[in-house]
């Protein structure tokens, strides 16, 4: 039983010795790469500093320089852009509009070779029905105006007010001078109307 107790005790303390040399070379390593770093620090010359920091220094105006450049160009297009679509901007519609017009073209054409008004009426209502069509496409709506609808002042112009025909009528458009029309959301053009008093 002391011999195994004894040789416990042995394998410990060879444990420890290891421990204890690992420990030693791992903070003579440490030691001696701090040392080597203080040793290059020293090395550089001050010459080579200022010659260090005047490249940095060249590097970095370099890509001040690229980024200004960059930005420069980016701003002029940008502007470009803008002055096109201001320009050039309703170009998409007004293509949209020439085959309206085309139609309209040979309705007067027609009107100046024939005598058959049904056909010519039924010509002009082909047009406008095309017309509207594309101005729906393109989320251009009329404002209800119609009589007996309630005057809104954000939608609706009164014109001016006239007796009510019957005491339902109060306060409600009695007649629409002129349609308002909205583009999606916002009214370009207000419907004139005449409102019930």
């Amino acid at each position: 039983m002391n011999t195994q107790e004894e040789k416990i005790e042995e394998q410990q303390k060879t444990e420890q010795e290891v421990q204890t040399d690992t420990t030693e070379t791992q903070e003579q390593s440490a030691e001696d790469s701090t040392e080597a770093k203080v040793e290059e620090v020293k090395e550089v010359t001050p010459e080579e500093q200022i010659e260090e920091l005047q490249k940095q220094l060249a590097a970095q105006k370099d890509a001040y320089l690229r980024l200004m450049a960059d930005f420069d160009n980016f701003r002029k297009n940008t502007l470009r852009d803008k002055q096109n679509l201001l320009k050039y901007g309703g170009e998409d519609a007004f293509k949209k509009l020439l085959p309206v017009i085309d139609d309209f073209e040979r309705a007067i054409d027609h009107m100046e070779k024939s005598d058959d008004i049904n056909s010519l009426r039924e010509g002009v209502n082909l047009i406008y029905s095309k017309f509207k069509t594309y101005l729906e496409q393109n989320e251009l709506t009329v404002i209800p105006a119609d009589m007996g609808e309630t005057f809104d002042e954000n939608i609706h112009d009164a014109m001016t007010l006239f007796p009510a025909p019957t005491p339902e009528l109060k306060g409600k458009i009695v007649d629409c001078v002129t349609k308002g029309y909205k583009l999606k959301d916002k009214v370009i053009r207000f419907a004139k109307v005449v409102v019930g008093q």
